[in-house]
């Protein structure tokens, strides 16, 4: 059964599968480590030498689904940072923590993961590692990561753009299948969501990353571990054998790169995007009431 979403009005995604979407995580975790999600983390943790923002409490934002070599690359980056895992569903929460549990002695040179549904304190940073794309209300999530923020704490996300596996895409559209993945939203649209959503300033980049197979099967073992079709209009029943030796077939015939030595080619879009919590301005009225912490911290912000 297809399940279409009710997405807020706000969200510029096209429909996802709401709860092929909550379910997505427990799919793609028993898929394997995602390499492609590892590798986005490590590019995006470079740009961490580009903020100047001090880091004294970070939340991991939904590593279930964004891999896990994040929480070392940020630890390794903060040495001295406490940090919160953040799942939103109680048994991630549990696969999380297990997943990331540290040897004994590791606890002793760290300082202690936390683990939850929401963080326990404010955050400076709030990172998210590929998991945007896969959200049916991305704006909520986004919520979400300014209410765990301290005002001017700022977020680091990765997500997939709208060249992504375009040729799988235009190899089902030629055979007349329905698509094999959702659509995915352009940057500028997202960098549009930020500032709805109480961000400020966000800045926004891509790159394009062509990864390339020997066989159809490694193709599609890979695209297991980075997530699953959420189109609403996916084809609804299960597949034969026949299918899919004719979908081996045509990966071999439509995806082989001359210029990769006859490998399969497919691309994928990646977009990173970073922003800052903007302060929370006062409603101007005939008469406003201002605690004297609210006044203090305007004070203090000038």
């Amino acid at each position: 059964m297809l399940v279409t979403p009710a997405p807020e009005n706000s969200d510029p995604l096209p429909p996802l599968d709401a709860l092929a979407s909550q379910r997505l995580s427990v799919k793609t975790s028993r898929a394997g480590q995602p390499w492609l999600h590892n590798e986005v983390a490590s590019r995006m943790a470079q740009r961490l030498a580009l903020i100047r923002h001090p880091v004294k409490h970070w939340v991991h934002w939904a590593p279930r689904n964004g891999g896990l070599v994040s929480q070392d690359l940020l630890e390794q980056a903060f040495p001295q940072a406490t940090s919160s895992v953040v799942q939103t569903e109680v048994p991630d929460v549990v696969w999380a923590s297990l997943a990331l549990q540290q040897p004994w002695w590791k606890k002793w040179l760290r300082p202690a993961r936390r683990f939850g549904v929401v963080t326990t304190e404010p955050a400076d940073m709030l990172w998210s590692n590929m998991g945007l794309h896969l959200q049916a209300q991305p704006a909520q999530w986004m919520s979400q990561w300014a209410g765990s923020l301290k005002t001017e704490g700022f977020v680091m996300f990765s997500c997939l753009g709208p060249d992504s596996l375009r040729e799988l895409r235009d190899l089902y559209a030629n055979l007349g299948w329905p698509a094999p993945s959702h659509y995915f939203t352009d940057m500028h649209d997202w960098g549009d969501m930020l500032l709805q959503s109480g961000f400020a300033a966000p800045i926004m980049d891509m790159e394009r990353i062509t990864l390339t197979y020997e066989t159809p099967e490694a193709l599609l073992n890979d695209l297991r571990s980075l997530g699953r079709n959420l189109n609403p209009q996916r084809f609804a029943a299960c597949r034969g054998r026949s299918w899919l030796k004719q979908l081996h077939q045509q990966l071999r015939q439509q995806l082989a790169s001359p210029a990769q030595d006859g490998r399969l080619a497919l691309t994928f879009e990646v977009i990173y995007g970073h922003a800052f919590k903007a302060p929370t301005r006062l409603a101007v009225k005939p008469e406003t009431q201002v605690s004297l912490e609210q006044m203090k911290a305007q004070l203090q912000r000038g």
